[in-house]
C-alpha cells in the first residue's frame, strides 16, 4: 500500500525531471573536468535524444536513472508494490525503447555509452569509461564490453 494519497503521489511524480537531472549534471561536469568540451544536449534529431552528444565525433552518452530504466543493480531492479502491473509494463517498454534507440544510433555509425546512476559513486571508473568512449576508434566499439 502506498503511504501517499493518489494526489500526493501524482504531484510527486510530476516534479521528477526528465532533463538536466543531478546525475546528468555530474556527468557533464566530469566531461568538462576531463577536457571534453563541445558536446550538445538532448539533440532532437538523434534517436532517443542522447543526454550528451559530440556530433562531430559521433559519440553519444545516455545518463540513465537506475529505477526508471530498470537497471540490474540494487536500486533499479525492483518493481514498486503499488500498481505493480503498470510499473512492470512501463519498465519493459522503457528498456525496449532504449535498445531500439541505441541500435539506431549504432547503425548510423555512432558510439554509444550508457552511464547508470549507480556508477556515479565511482568517479575513477566513470572517468575511465568516458575516456575510453571518446578515445576509441569506431570499429573497436563493437568488440568492447566496456561500452554496453
Amino acid at each position: 500500500m502506498d503511504p501517499l494519497s493518489a494526489g500526493q503521489r501524482s504531484a510527486f511524480m510530476r516534479n521528477i525531471r526528465g532533463k538536466h537531472t543531478t546525475p546528468e549534471l555530474i556527468v557533464r561536469k566530469l566531461c568538462r573536468d576531463l577536457g571534453y568540451f563541445g558536446y550538445r544536449l538532448h539533440r532532437k534529431d538523434l534517436p532517443g535524444r542522447p543526454d550528451i552528444a559530440w556530433v562531430g565525433k559521433k559519440v553519444a552518452i545516455f545518463v540513465n536513472g537506475c529505477f526508471w530504466h530498470y537497471h540490474n543493480c540494487g536500486q533499479g531492479s525492483r518493481v514498486p508494490d503499488s500498481n505493480s502491473g503498470f510499473w512492470a509494463e512501463k519498465f519493459q517498454k522503457n528498456r525496449a525503447r532504449d535498445a531500439k534507440n541505441i541500435k539506431a544510433l549504432r547503425a548510423n555509425g555512432w558510439r554509444v555509452a550508457i552511464i547508470w546512476e549507480c556508477e556515479l559513486a565511482n568517479v575513477e571508473s566513470l572517468s575511465c569509461k568516458i575516456k575510453a568512449l571518446l578515445q576509441r576508434d569506431a570499429h573497436n566499439d563493437l568488440k568492447s564490453g566496456l561500452l554496453k
